[in-house]
């Protein structure tokens, strides 16, 4: 049937060319697809295509017996060819191109859940349930699948939205392959309960729930993500709780027993510093393969990096080998920010390189799989744990404490002209009118800074820390130990040292002349540059170096090449910056924006 419609105008076309006929209805399949794409796209059906393929391991199937019969036939130099290349790119790209992820912060999964619940009359009240009770709830709604029906002329807007996208998952997933969507990301997960509202709310699009014979089905994966200081530290009883419920372990059996945990460098260093969230962050990654090992569940550790270093950016390769001994399991998961992505994999050459870092790093960090060592640095902790906690007193003493240091950081850096470049996924504030630090996102922040010469979400905080360490017995001698035998504290200290040197008092000094001539401003760019001159002081006498980035000189050259050009790039900007802020022009305004493009550039890891 298909070989008639594909040779619907020529029945006897290759006729005696059996591999160029069956090309050719392969050719003919694909074009069906084309079509219903196209139809979709632009909004309208005309029914269903004759012989399109249903997913791509149909188109496969046909591809593995052409090979198959042409190395039958003798001719395996013609299958391990272009037919064995174009199998590679049907395996790795299929349908979807490349795996989506999704992502929702918990607060509107729960909006959500209780408007529908109130909207269906089943339960009112349930966002002013407590934890108990709202587990309750969702372990008997999945149970029972009491919800089936959706009132939608009772809904807001905004559960309608959240709704959609569980439906759309669902025809994505029937249209282009369950390999187009990954995993469902939950940001601001602060309790098991955000989870389960998640894995609801899929079940009322047919993605989760149990069949007619009452076996558990689940086509989604669910990450919750770790972001702040707070929620870093409630890792083990979120995942302890999540893990002890039956119907959540369940589904999760569904999903090859496999939990992805997702840890936010980002918010958890704004919220208490690169000291704090480095360390919260390593300890989260021992308590949840601790958890997940006791309950007998696989982890995948997803981690959500920035290319700033305050955003837990830096070079791949160590940062895997820096990660806590016995938790890579062999595998691991990072993002990485298109501005990295430009400077990493834009050419061929650079992007062997930096996965090769990567996959050797990954080998490296679990080879404990194979001989059965893991590597002990417990005899570390106290002191890391200690210079955690001076080094948050000392960034939250600044941030949290210093009356008009967000004035200062508004006036000083170009944070809110970054809001109007055409760039990111999200707005630069959680609330537009809150100027509030914990409105502002993680990456307009470090940006911000960045863009200023401050780069102070990279460092801030380390130089006290160092400080009162080295004031105890023995303490430089400790810290220096701690450096030369740990990889996570030699990572942390190097990445540290390249925020240092991308910063520049001189020029961070006049951006802090455009917040004005106001003592409260000066006295606050005179404690940033105490502290300044304090971290680069005791890293230097930590790594026993005499100048940052003695031990890394390919990356000191690189920062050398790029000053020449980033220096005068400033002092545009300041120029542009005082114009756009007294006149409002729109002409002054496109030329700093391609200012700040430019020293993002020159800065590269900003995001």
């Amino acid at each position: 049937l298909m070989a008639r419609a594909a040779f619907a105008d020529e029945p006897d076309r290759f006729a005696h060319e059996p591999y160029r006929r069956k090309i050719a209805v392969l050719n003919y399949r694909l074009r069906c697809n084309l079509r219903l794409i196209e139809q979709r796209l632009q909004g309208y059906s005309q029914g269903q295509q004759e012989h399109p393929y249903g997913r791509a391991q149909e188109f496969l199937d046909d591809l593995y017996a052409i090979r198959d019969s042409l190395r039958q036939h003798g001719d395996g130099t013609v299958a391990n060819g272009q037919v064995k290349d174009l199998i590679r790119l049907v395996e790795t790209f299929g349908f979807h191109l490349a795996t989506l992820d999704v992502r929702e912060e918990s607060s509107r999964h729960t909006a959500a859940v209780d408007d529908l619940l109130r909207a269906a009359e089943v339960f009112a009240g349930y966002a002013d349930a407590g934890e108990d009770e709202r587990i309750s709830i969702l372990r008997r709604l999945l149970s029972e699948q009491a919800v089936t029906r959706i009132p939608e002329r009772r809904l807001s807007d905004s559960t309608q939205q959240v709704l959609d996208v569980f439906f759309t998952i669902a025809e994505v997933r029937a249209e282009t392959g369950t390999a187009a969507i990954g995993q469902y990301v939950i940001s601001m997960t602060h309790q098991a309960s955000h989870v389960l509202e998640v894995l609801w709310l899929a079940s009322l699009a047919g993605l989760v729930g149990r069949s007619a014979d009452g076996d558990w089905f689940s086509e989604l994966s669910v990450s919750p993500l770790f972001e702040t200081i707070d929620d870093l530290e409630r890792i083990e009883a979120v995942l302890e709780s999540l893990l002890a419920q039956d119907t959540y372990r369940e589904l999760l059996r569904c999903r090859d027993d496999r939990q992805e945990v997702m840890l936010g460098y980002s918010d958890s260093t704004k919220d208490g510093g690169i000291l704090a969230s480095a360390w919260n962050l390593y300890r989260a990654q021992q308590q949840v393969e601790a958890i997940t090992t006791r309950h007998a569940v696989r982890c995948r550790m997803f981690h959500g990096r920035g290319g700033t270093i305050g955003r837990g950016g830096g070079p791949t390769h160590n940062a895997i080998m820096a990660q806590p001994p016995g938790t890579s399991s062999g595998q691991i998961k990072f993002t990485e920010q298109g501005e990295v992505l430009y400077y990493k994999y834009s050419n061929r050459e650079t992007a062997v390189f930096e996965l090769t870092l990567g996959m050797t790093g990954l080998m490296k960090s679990s080879r404990y799989l194979v001989d059965g060592k893991i590597a002990d640095y417990e005899k570390f902790a106290p002191l890391m744990s200690s210079l955690a906690g001076s080094g948050e007193q000392s960034y939250r003493r600044l941030t949290d404490e210093t009356p008009g240091l967000l004035d200062y950081f508004y006036a000083s850096t170009p944070v809110a002209e970054i809001g109007l470049l055409n760039i990111g996924s999200r707005p630069s504030h959680r609330k537009q009118a809150d100027r509030s630090r914990e409105s502002i996102r993680a990456i307009p922040w470090v940006f911000g800074w960045a863009q200023s010469r401050h780069t102070l979400p990279g460092w801030y905080g380390l130089g006290t820390a160092l400080a009162r360490a080295s004031e105890d017995h023995d303490g430089l001698q400790k810290l220096r130990e701690l450096y030369r035998g740990w990889p996570f504290f030699a990572a942390l200290l190097d990445n540290t040292q390249m925020a240092l040197a991308k910063a520049d008092m001189k020029t961070a000094s006049e951006y802090a002349d455009l917040a004005g001539d106001d003592a409260q401003m000066r006295a606050i760019y005179g404690t940033i540059l105490d502290e300044y001159g304090r971290s680069v002081e005791q890293i230097n006498a930590v790594c026993d170096h005499g100048e940052l980035l003695a031990g890394q000189p390919t990356l000191a050259l690189s920062l050398a090449r790029r000053r020449p050009y980033l220096d005068p790039l400033n002092h545009i900007q300041i120029v542009l910056l005082s114009r756009y802020r007294e006149s409002g022009s729109d002409d002054t305004l496109n030329n700093l924006l391609r200012s700040i493009n430019a020293i993002a550039a020159g800065m590269r890891n900003t995001g």
